[in-house]
């Protein structure tokens, strides 16, 4: 009996051989499981730096385009800060020179009010001054006279335009002193009105004839009448020839008022 116990006992070393078989069956799993989720862990952890490479060169970019923009804007900013300056500047000027032509046209009122009156007395003299002159041309003369005064009373020409108008009337009244010049008109002889040629030399003397040439004389500022007088013939109708420049200029015979004593 003592034997059959001694034999069922297991050695000592066999029961520890067992235990470590069985503990390395048992490792096994746990160290895949283990190196899985290792791996698992890993790509995570690659993917997820990945991910924020990419993050992180978009911000790059974006912070690229952002300097970029930024310098631009500054560069802008810069420009329109000295157009703004430059402007101001301009419209300072224009201030300026809006004042000055406000009182540029306070000025011309008041020139204007001193202006007209003296206008309107030129015309006056004009008017009376082709009433005294030689009596050629009245008709005509009268009325540009006559067309100065209705000018003056119009709202839309301007003061200087009525004031050049008026200088220009005297520039042709000045004119007809220094030429010599053949019309014809109506004149009354023999109680009939008729056609004569005219010939006007300055204002020294005005002669007519007939187209027949017939009847010759010339205006006399004395009487304030025309005068027959045909020793005048030849000279009024050579005279004549020269004003239509028909021939070439001559010294010419006319009657000249001698000088009165005031």
């Amino acid at each position: 009996m003592t034997t059959e116990i001694k034999h069922a006992i297991m050695p000592r070393e066999l029961i520890a051989g067992l235990v470590l078989v069985a503990s390395g069956a048992l490792a096994l799993p746990a160290a895949a499981d283990t190196l899985d989720t290792t791996i698992s862990m890993q790509e995570r952890i690659d993917s997820d730096a990945r991910k924020s490479q990419v993050a992180i060169n978009q911000l790059d970019d974006e912070a690229d385009r952002l300097l970029t923009e930024y310098r631009v804007t500054t560069r802008e900013a810069d420009s329109l800060r000295r157009y703004n300056a430059q402007l101001e500047k301009q419209i300072a000027s224009q201030l300026e020179e809006m004042g000055s032509i406000e009182r540029q046209l306070e000025q011309i009122n008041d020139v204007s009010r001193e202006v007209v009156p003296m206008m309107l007395r030129m015309i006056d003299t004009l008017g009376k001054f082709v009433e005294l002159d030689l009596p050629f041309l009245l008709e005509e003369r009268n009325s540009r006279v006559e067309t100065l005064r209705e000018t003056m009373d119009r709202a839309d020409v301007s003061t200087s335009e009525k004031y050049r108008r008026i200088v220009e009337a005297y520039q042709v009244e000045m004119e007809y002193g220094r030429t010599i010049e053949a019309y014809q008109a109506e004149l009354e002889l023999d109680g009939a009105n008729k056609v004569v040629d005219f010939l006007r030399v300055g204002r020294i003397a005005l002669m007519f004839q007939t187209q027949d040439g017939r009847i010759t004389g010339y205006y006399d500022p004395t009487s304030k009448s025309f005068v027959e007088d045909n020793d005048y013939k030849i000279a009024v109708r050579d005279g004549l020839r020269v004003a239509r420049k028909q021939t070439a200029p001559d010294l010419l015979v006319v009657p000249v008022q001698a000088p009165v004593q005031p």
